[in-house]
Parts: C-alpha cells; sequence; structure tokens
C-alpha cells in the first residue's frame, strides 16, 4: 500500500494530466455528436474483437464435447436408418436389429500385412468380438479382440480379413479382401465373369452376415481384371474411407447376434 501511495506522489504530475485529460475527453464526446458516434464505434469494434477473442477460446476447448455430441446424434441417425432399411428388405423372421456406438483411434496401422485397430471401448462398453467398425464414408473392420476399455478391429487393410460385398447396381456378390499393397485399394472377388462391370460402379455391404446392415458403402471399381482360370473377376476397389487418417469411428452391435450364433449353431449339429 505504501508503495503504490508513493507511487502516485513521484507521478502526480502525470497522474494529474490524465485525470484533466480524460475529464476533456468526455465532455468532447459528450457535447460534440460527432466525435461521441466515433468513440461509440471503435468501442464496440474493440469490445467486439475481445469477445470474439474469448468465444474462440471458449468454442475450441468445447470442441471435444461438441464432437462427442455430434459423433451421439449420427448414432442414432444411423441406427434408424439400418434399421428402417432392413425391415423394409428382408423377412420380419430374419429382421436383425442395430445399435451404434462412437468410438476414438487410440492406434491404426495401415502399411502392415497385417493392420490393426485400437479404439476405446471395450467389454464394460457392452462391446463384443464380430461387431463391425465404420465411419461416415464407409467400413473399416471387425473387432475381434476385447477388454475392459478397449477393443481391437481386424481392420479391411489385413490380408485375413474377409467381407461380404456385393455390385449396387446389379446386386452380385463376392468377398473383399486385400492383397498386402496399397492401402487405398482392395480386391473384390468371386464375382462371375458373365457380370457387367464399369469403372466406377459402387461397392456396399451386401447385409448376409450378422455384421453389417447392407448397403454400408465401401469403395468403387477402380479396375477389374480375369483370374488365371478366366471365370472369376478380381476387382480392385478404391476405398471410400482414407484409411491413413481415421479418428472417429462407430461400432455397430447387432443385438440379435447370440441368437443366430444359437441358431447357426444348432443347424451345424
Amino acid at each position: 500500500m505504501q508503495q503504490l501511495f508513493n507511487f502516485f506522489i513521484k507521478n502526480k504530475t502525470f497522474v494529474l494530466f490524465l485525470l484533466l485529460f480524460s475529464y476533456a475527453l468526455s465532455l468532447t464526446i459528450q457535447t460534440n455528436e460527432y466525435q461521441r458516434s466515433k468513440f461509440l464505434n471503435s468501442s464496440n469494434q474493440i469490445t467486439g474483437s475481445i469477445y470474439g477473442m474469448f468465444h474462440s477460446i471458449t468454442q475450441y476447448f468445447n470442441l471435444k464435447k461438441e464432437n462427442q455430441i455430434l459423433l451421439e446424434e449420427n448414432s442414432r441417425l444411423k441406427i434408424a436408418v439400418f434399421n428402417q432399411e432392413k425391415a423394409a428388405t428382408v423377412d420380419t423372421l430374419l429382421e436383425y436389429k442395430y445399435e451404434l456406438q462412437p468410438s476414438l483411434i487410440y492406434k491404426n496401422s495401415y502399411s502392415l500385412p497385417n493392420n490393426y485397430l485400437t479404439l476405446n471401448k471395450g467389454k464394460s462398453d457392452r462391446i463384443k468380438e464380430d461387431d463391425g467398425v465404420i465411419t461416415s464414408k464407409g467400413i473399416v473392420g471387425v473387432i475381434d479382440r476385447t477388454s475392459k476399455n478397449y477393443s481391437r478391429v481386424l481392420s479391411i487393410l489385413n490380408t485375413n480379413s474377409r467381407i461380404n460385398v456385393k455390385l449396387k447396381k446389379t446386386n452380385y456378390f463376392g468377398t473383399l479382401s486385400w492383397d498386402g499393397e496399397s492401402p487405398e485399394i482392395t480386391q473384390l472377388k468371386d464375382i462371375q465373369d458373365l457380370v457387367k462391370l464399369s469403372v466406377g460402379d459402387t461397392i456396399v455391404t451386401s447385409g448376409y452376415s450378422s455384421t453389417f446392415p447392407p448397403d454400408i458403402p465401401v469403395g468403387s471399381v477402380e479396375s477389374f481384371r480375369l483370374n488365371d482360370t478366366k471365370d472369376l473377376y478380381i476387382i480392385d476397389v478404391k476405398l471410400f474411407n482414407n484409411m491413413r487418417n481415421l479418428e472417429h469411428v462407430y461400432i455397430i452391435k447387432n443385438t440379435d447376434i447370440n441368437e443366430l450364433k444359437a441358431l447357426n449353431s444348432s443347424n451345424e449339429q
């Protein structure tokens, strides 16, 4: 307190000048319309800039929360579409029911022969093996291992991956696999040579497995050729997903999976 008092004593001339200057400026603004409008415009601009800066900072720190809200909302919308489409295309006795859970990718590989992803959801979130994993652009893979809080995804960029897909235009279906080469291209096999193909044709999930609903995007036909026996196509599929920069995904849960597995097991006996 003494230091503050000493400061004012030492700089009394300057402090008096500031007080008089402020008083004179106040009188000028109050008595002159032009100066008052200029002052108000300037002060509004400065205040607006300060508020805008603080708003930007607040928005930045709220991004994580906002992203989570958007992911959950997208999950609700997607699952409504999946269930509605399934109900419209199959007999009610075979109808699957799906749930979606948003998740973050903690680890992702795409340059190895057998690639995996690690997600921040596990058994405590009711995640199980054989749950599918997608993004808003297309499929990512299938969960093959879970722990309490994490799960591992067998990526479509894994030479052991096998996913049933189809040509959207003709509904002919085959198996999607990966030759271990480009992370942008996978291969669709088992399509007969009688099928008409065109570069750019869309590939989607077939819906013939209990993991993925039908018509989830996969990619488009990049090129095609006949196999060694000349009776089946080998189709190069350019993926819609960029597997190098994935961050947010959705885990698809088929709520009827246990019943379906039990039914299949009884049929095999």
